[in-house]
């Protein structure tokens, strides 16, 4: 069975739908980093997609790039979130109102 461009595009969509539904709706900060993961991981998907479909597009290398990036972005989005935890005992966003300047 051969995939087509409009099967990955899909997939991305619903990835994309879910991660937006995820920031929009939740109050948890662990749920929203979850989301946004979500997020770049269809941006990465389409990447791919397009660097499989389209033999001059460099999507693999770029999505490798995203990928590194998107780890740094965990690794600081948990330290924030252990912080907030450790001074409030709660990870609902609704609580971080006084770390605003």
């Amino acid at each position: 069975m051969t995939n087509t461009m409009l099967d990955f595009l899909i997939v991305s969509i619903a990835l994309l739908a879910i991660g937006i539904y995820g920031v929009s709706v939740k109050r948890n900060a662990i749920r929203m980093l979850f989301a946004i993961e979500m997020i770049v991981n269809a941006a990465n998907l389409n990447l791919v997609a397009f660097g499989r479909f389209l033999p001059t597009s460099h999507g693999q290398t770029f999505a490798l790039f995203s990928i590194a990036i998107a780890a740094a972005e965990v690794a600081v989005g948990l330290a924030l979130i252990i912080v907030a935890y450790r001074m409030y005992k709660n990870v609902d966003i609704a609580e971080f109102r006084s770390l605003k300047g």
